[in-house]
């Protein structure tokens, strides 16, 4: 026994059935991933002790020497990964990475122009219940009802009349590659900065199967998670010219002491993202997604967009009758665990949707190929087709905890 389990027995069970969970059910939402074991076990080290405030050899607390160089370890393999001019591996997560790159750049008030959230954009990127919707005078852009494909003529419309001081690109849930080159163009054109916050395809990019963002971006924001599969945290990157700006404020404008436990546990992940190995499984990630995709095409579900380039892709069901919460309660019982999503043009609530996101990192992850995939579209077709047959779903559940037992990872 643990002294954990001695101690806190209830935590100790807590811990033990999260670990069954993602043992015995298929993991498809996209944000999230498994981490090694070799990342869970920075995670779980001393360095949690250490109060860090500032940056290497230059912090506020003495005895940070030790701590100093697992940071600059973090800093010199992102910049590597990337190639970006500067980094910053404190922020504590994604939206603080861009909050971090908002307040270094732009006053209350000013202009910013990012994706409409229904069409795929994410909450810091102007949603009016996001800090950033209620800082900031934001506009949006988002697909074309046609091809479901970012619109850059509307973009470039949109952008010559909001005259924003900043252009946010980049989603997530948006299934196809950003052509990071274009939107720079017209950032150029009406005198705008560029952020691309890559939180989701990030270890695409950095294994060069998407588009990379940093020779065209001013800033590059991401989480250390999802396709990174690092412990969860964010990061900044940035031109040189932007780099005491955007320092000052992750430290000391909007956080305090980093987590160096995290930033170690960051440092061992993107030691992971240098090896050889690393592209083979990116590269597996978007097999998988593709196949998934296509599976699910194929059994009469419309895939929006038609397909995916990345690692995930949405599903409306609105042809089917069914809500994506009603998607994700049937195919949680089925052990199949997916997240309801909007989809262009949703006119349900955000608790309610007409759409699902899955995604492919957690099953690459584990081992699982286009085989697998075609089992488990084949799956969710039958749970989806029928979603009040809680008969139908105890058989699929069984079959998935078999599926799984083939594929351990933490036991």
């Amino acid at each position: 026994m643990t002294k954990l389990a001695s101690f806190d027995p209830e935590i100790y069970k807590s811990i033990q059935s999260e670990t069954e969970r993602l043992e015995t059910t298929i993991e498809l939402i996209p944000s999230e991933n498994l981490v090694s074991p070799t990342v869970l076990e920075a995670l779980g080290s001393v360095m949690t002790v250490k109060y860090a405030e500032g940056y290497p050899g230059k912090r506020y607390y003495g005895g940070c020497e030790f701590v100093d160089q697992a940071e600059e370890l973090a800093r010199e393999r992102l910049k590597q990964i990337f190639k970006a001019e500067h980094v910053n591996v404190q922020p504590h997560s994604g939206s603080q990475a861009n909050m971090a790159v908002y307040f270094s750049i732009l006053k209350p008030g000013d202009a910013i122009l990012g994706m409409d959230l229904k069409h795929g954009g994410h909450l810091t990127h102007g949603s009016p219940v996001n800090f950033t919707g209620q800082l900031y005078n934001v506009a949006f852009y988002g697909v074309d009802p046609e091809t479901e494909r970012i619109d850059f003529d509307l973009v470039k419309q949109i952008a010559h009349q909001h005259k924003p001081k900043l252009i946010v690109t980049g989603a997530s849930a948006y299934a196809r590659d950003i052509d990071f080159k274009q939107f720079r163009t017209i950032a150029d054109e009406v005198g705008a900065l560029l952020m691309a916050d890559i939180a989701h395809p990030a270890g695409l990019v950095a294994k060069g199967l998407h588009s990379d963002p940093v020779p065209h971006c001013h800033f590059v924001t991401s989480t250390t998670h999802k396709t990174l599969r690092g412990p969860r945290g964010g990061i900044a990157m940035c031109k040189q010219e932007f780099a005491k700006a955007l320092d000052k404020i992750v430290f000391p404008g909007i956080q305090g002491g980093p987590l160096m436990h995290v930033i170690a546990a960051k440092a061992v992940a993107f030691k992971e993202v240098l090896q050889p190995e690393f592209k083979t499984y990116a590269e597996q990630i978007v097999k998988n997604c593709r196949t998934l995709a296509k599976s699910l095409s194929e059994s009469s579900f419309r895939i929006v967009t038609g397909g995916t380039d990345t690692h995930l892709f949405l599903i409306d069901l609105t042809e089917k009758g069914i809500t994506g919460k009603e998607a994700e309660d049937a195919l949680g019982r089925a052990g199949i665990t997916v997240n309801k999503n909007t989809i262009p043009r949703e006119t349900r609530s955000p608790f309610i949707t007409s759409g699902i996101r899955l995604g492919t990192p957690c099953v690459t992850t584990r081992g699982m190929k286009e085989k697998e995939m075609q089992q488990i579209a084949q799956w969710i077709a039958d749970t989806l087709k029928d979603i009040n047959n809680t008969q139908r779903q105890s058989s699929i559940q069984s079959e998935v905890r078999k599926l799984c037992q083939r594929f351990p990872f933490y036991s």
